[in-house]
């Protein structure tokens, strides 16, 4: 993690020492008046300059300094859960660290609770999934990988888990290593989605690559399940990859947000429109030999595609062989220079 550690006295660059220590990767900052020779980042500005540069350009920012004076010093540098980095305070005789900021999309109570241990202190964590034990619904899936399809509704799907009011789940895609064992009391999985829409729960969580209409308090968590094999030629554009993948996905039900890999027959040279369609969807690009590729049984083989490509299928045979599963959506032809399948990874 991109951190850096800022202490205002004495006993707090020992602290600040200490961290580093556990932490060489991690940069200490302290003001100049505390220079003895070595060990820190020495600064002649304010300490309120300081935070705010390091506020606005680390992923963690921790203050071995009082817990009032950090919300002073970040506050005119707020901007939103989505993007301020996790703030932690501790105090000068490490005794406590306190998550103070972005717990849980920064990643603020995880890295209070491992400096805890690091250091022999107590972690200090409020917010009410944790303190409550039980599912932090903007967390589900994150180490997975998994993308929310629209985020509007975490905070009131949140607190119907924190409050036990029911919640429904359905998943039918992804891995099942996010579940707490045992489920939170007021939690239900229901193994179809009907039966989550006749059980009507007063708050959603559904885990999908298919596209169904959302209902009320719903969070729709898209995990990278699905491949896009592509037949794609040298100079195909990736505004056209990207448009074509989403229209392909739209006739199958599908997600775009779950297309984690773009898989197409390796050439003598990366394709540039592929490579930038992967990034523009945030999307890993596998490439597989043409040997490989012409060994794999499809539904739509094609003598034109095996004369110019030496296999009779690309993009139903790749994404099989990317995906290890089935297809999903056979091939569609996009003329005169694009062809997608699309298959899903099995869970």
């Amino acid at each position: 993690m991109d951190a850096a550690v800022l202490a205002i006295t004495k006993n707090g660059l020992a602290v600040g020492r200490r961290i580093k220590n556990i932490n060489p990767g991690w940069s200490l900052h302290a003001p100049r008046k505390l220079d003895d020779g070595g060990g820190a980042e020495w600064f002649d500005a304010p300490a309120s300059e300081k935070v705010g540069e390091l506020f606005k350009s680390r992923a963690a920012l921790v203050c071995i300094f009082s817990l009032g004076a950090v919300i002073r010093l970040v506050a005119p540098h707020l901007a939103g859960k989505k993007t301020d980095p996790a703030v932690l305070v501790i105090d000068d005789a490490a005794g406590f660290v306190i998550s103070a900021l972005s717990g849980h999309l920064g990643g603020a109570n995880a890295l209070a609770s491992e400096l805890a241990r690091e250091l022999g202190a107590r972690a200090v964590i409020t917010t009410a999934a944790d303190v409550n034990k039980t599912i932090a619904v903007d967390l589900v899936g994150r180490e997975l990988g998994w993308a929310v399809e629209e985020d509007s509704q975490v905070t009131a799907v949140s607190a119907c888990m924190v409050n036990g009011q029911s919640v429904g789940v359905f998943q039918d895609s992804g891995s099942l290593s996010w579940r707490p064992d045992p489920m939170p009391a007021n939690v239900t999985v229901y193994p179809t989605h009907e039966e989550l829409d006749s059980a009507g729960p007063e708050a959603r969580m559904v885990i999908s690559d298919r596209v169904r209409e959302a209902g009320p308090r719903q969070v729709t968590y898209r995990p990278p399940s699905l491949v896009a094999g592509v037949g794609v030629h040298a100079d195909t554009p990736a505004g056209k990859i990207v448009a074509c993948i989403g229209e392909a996905c739209a006739s199958a039900g599908l997600s775009p947000r779950s297309v984690g890999t773009l898989a197409s027959v390796r050439k003598p040279r990366e394709v540039p429109g592929l490579a930038e369609a992967a990034r523009k969807m945030g999307a890993s690009v596998r490439y597989v030999e043409r040997e490989q590729l012409a060994g794999v049984r499809v539904p739509n083989p094609s003598e034109v595609v095996e004369r110019l490509e030496g296999t009779p299928s690309v993009s139903e045979a790749a994404a099989l062989t990317a995906s290890g599963g089935e297809l999903v959506a056979q091939k569609a032809k996009f003329p005169p220079d694009l062809t997608v399948a699309i298959a899903r990874a099995p869970a």
